[in-house]
This record gives structure tokens, C-alpha cells and sequence, in this order.
């Protein structure tokens, strides 16, 4: 399945087919905050609130190839906000990763003692999750299979059409007999792994990057300036323009290492004996990264606590998302790696650069961001 996913969903080609959906999305984007600052009764838009959603509208119409689950949603204009349904479907996504990487229990728990604990739910993991696919199931199931007749009926009818989507691509799929290769359920769970993968580093960074911003007004000065410098101020920024956007990847590369969305990566599992900077793992261990410990550590990273841009700057080379080295984590690295590292580097840097050219961003009065808050990032426009 990685390789269907490498080389025909997250592929060069698939990714200039959709390319202009991730624009009116991008374009969306502008609408969306402008009217929320125009309709807003204290003038604060709440960062986490855009970030999380943009990803959202962005991955759905990727996949799905449209922005809504509902009719009435989508006739609502382009500037509107999510309806009832999109805002189900993101809460489930985010609840559904932040249970992917939480500890359970019962993971740990030897397998002979499983029988006495077999219908108990401890830390009640899997009520939790059981709610969430619920409703990402019933969202997504009706377009999946209405989907799936089409493209049997293009089959029947010896029918060929080039895919226009994620859920195409895997629909579309055949067996040396010219038979759908994957089964209903596959489809079903492969569609959600490529939505809750998609969501939350995005988000997660551009909200931390504004936030660190809002305390730093140099680092915005500098920011705005190379915008200005790059793109200029009679057009807003495309993907094309980010090669070129250096000081931008910085921040959003330093809100990575300082702000992970987590603590630490899902676990893995230990194949065989290993030695680790002199440390000997068995096989068969559980071997937990830190990506915190790995952003913040004192022996990688001068000050690693405040936020600099700027030690991410190479003379000469373009700045990438990606950190092969492992001194933090944003795509990770190596054979299990993040697939989409392209597509979640268009989709990162074209939040944050719209934002960023759209709109003046400041704090509220009195407001300070604290760098260990949860709380949504309110801001004033």
C-alpha cells in the first residue's frame, strides 16, 4: 500500500493535477479571514480555529475532490465558514490523532493476563475511538461508495478517465483481471489515515510560528519584508514562490524543533538487537522518540528554548522542511518517513504565507503568548 500511495496518490504528476484545487483553497483562505474580521465582535480571529479547518477543507478536497460533505454547506459562498459537518469531521480527525499517539494501557499488559481484562476498556481508549470513526465513517462512507459504482460502471463499460482525485486513485485500482484491487474497507481506512496524517503539523506550526511572532516583532518585520522582497505587494503568494521564501521555512522549521504537536512519535518496534549511542536495545522493545527531548536538546541547539529563525539559515542552499539529520522531527526521516513531505510543505507554507501577506497581525491588548500554552492563539487583525 505505501507504494500505491508514493507513487500514484503522492506522486509529482497527482501533485500538479491538483494544483490548482490547492490554490482556490489557498484563495479561500483570504475570504474566510477577511470576512471573520469583518463579522467578529472583538476583532480577534482565532488562529487554531483557521489553521485546523484550512487543513481540513485543503485534505477533503484533495481526496474527495470537494470541500463539503453537505449541499447547503457549499452553496453558502467560498467566504463561509465550516458547517456543523465539516466541524464534526475535524474534531474527529484531531481527536483520532491525538489518540494514535496517546499511551494505552493495555499495550502494555502481558498476553496472558489479556483474557481477564478482554472486555474491560481502562483508560477508555477505545470508547473514544470507537465515537470517532463513527463519525468519520459516516461522513466518509456514502462518498466512498457511491465512488466505487462509478467507477464499476467504467469498468463494465470498458470506460477509462484519468483520476481527479486521492479517492479516485484508489478506487480505480485494478487486478490482472481488470477487477477492483481494494476492498471496501481498505478504501474506507486508507481514506482516513491520508485525512488525520494531513491535519495537524500544518497547523500546529503555523499557529506557534504566528504565536512566537506576536512576542517577537522583528522576526515578523523580517518575515514580511522578504514577502515583500519575493512576491511584492500587487499579487498574493503562490506555491511557485516558496523556494524562494528562505526566512519563512525558517520560522515554520523552528516552530517544528521548539512546538512539536506531540511529545513523542507513536512507538516502534524494535526488529532485531540494536546499539544505539552506546545504549543496547532488545529485540522486540518499544522504542518511544522524543520529539521534544530531540528539539530542545542543549547539546544540538544554542538557546534552545528561544525562538530563532535565523539558525536555520544555510549561505547558499534553499531552506527545506525536512530535517535528514533527526536534530528534530517534522516529516521524519528514512524508510518510514513521511510520504506527502512535498504536499505537507505546499500545504504548511501556503498557510502561513497567506496569512502572513493577508492581514497585520497583532496581539490583543495585554496579551502575552506563553510558549507551554494550549489555548487556541486568539490574535487581533
Amino acid at each position: 500500500m505505501r507504494r500505491v500511495i508514493t507513487s500514484d496518490i503522492l506522486s509529482a504528476s497527482m501533485e500538479r493535477r491538483v494544483q490548482r484545487q490547492r490554490a482556490e483553497e489557498a484563495d479561500h483562505l483570504i475570504r474566510f479571514v477577511y470576512n471573520q474580521c469583518n463579522t467578529s465582535d472583538n476583532s480577534a480571529v482565532n488562529v487554531r480555529h483557521v489553521a485546523q479547518h484550512f487543513c481540513g477543507n485543503m485534505i477533503r478536497r484533495l481526496v474527495f475532490g470537494k470541500r463539503h460533505f453537505s449541499v447547503a454547506a457549499g452553496a453558502a459562498g467560498n467566504g463561509s465558514g465550516p458547517g456543523p459537518e465539516e466541524v464534526a469531521h475535524v474534531d474527529a480527525l484531531f481527536t483520532l490523532v491525538n489518540h494514535i499517539y496517546s499511551l494505552s494501557v493495555s499495550d502494555y499488559i502481558p498476553a496472558a493476563w489479556t483474557w481477564m481484562i478482554a472486555g474491560l476498556d481502562l483508560d477508555g481508549q477505545k470508547k473514544v475511538a470507537k465515537s470517532v470513526m463513527k463519525t468519520i465513517n459516516r461522513l466518509h462512507d456514502p462518498i466512498i461508495q457511491e465512488r466505487i459504482h462509478e467507477w464499476d460502471g467504467l469498468r463494465k463499460c470498458g470506460d477509462k478517465r484519468e483520476a481527479r482525485d486521492f479517492l479516485d486513485v484508489l478506487v480505480s485500482l485494478q487486478d490482472s483481471q481488470g477487477r477492483r484491487f481494494l476492498s471496501f474497507d481498505e478504501i474506507q481506512a486508507q481514506t482516513a489515515e491520508i485525512m488525520y496524517a494531513t491535519v495537524d503539523n500544518p497547523s500546529n506550526a503555523v499557529e506557534w510560528a504566528l504565536a512566537e511572532m506576536m512576542n517577537q516583532p522583528e522576526v515578523m518585520h523580517k518575515a514580511m519584508d522578504e514577502l515583500n522582497t519575493v512576491v511584492g505587494k500587487d499579487r498574493l503568494v503562490q506555491e511557485s514562490d516558496i523556494p524562494h521564501l528562505n526566512y519563512l521555512k525558517a520560522c515554520i522549521r523552528e516552530a517544528f524543533r521548539l512546538h512539536p504537536y506531540h511529545a513523542f512519535n507513536p512507538a516502534h518496534v524494535a526488529m532485531e538487537d540494536a546499539v544505539v549511542s552506546g545504549y543496547f536495545i532488545p529485540k522486540g522493545s518499544h522504542v518511544l522518540l522524543s520529539r521534544v527531548g530531540l528539539g530542545r536538546n542543549s547539546d544540538v541547539w544554542d538557546a534552545p528554548l528561544q525562538f530563532r529563525p535565523e539558525r536555520h539559515l544555510m549561505m547558499n542552499e534553499h531552506v527545506v522542511l525536512t530535517e535528514l539529520d533527526l536534530r528534530f522531527i517534522s516529516f521524519s526521516a528514512g524508510r518510514r518517513g513521511c510520504p506527502g513531505v512535498s504536499l505537507g510543505s505546499s500545504v504548511t507554507m501556503m498557510l502561513f504565507a497567506r496569512l502572513l501577506q493577508g492581514f497585520t497581525w497583532t496581539k490583543p491588548p495585554g496579551a502575552f503568548v506563553h510558549s507551554s500554552s494550549r489555548n487556541p492563539l486568539q490574535v487581533s487583525h
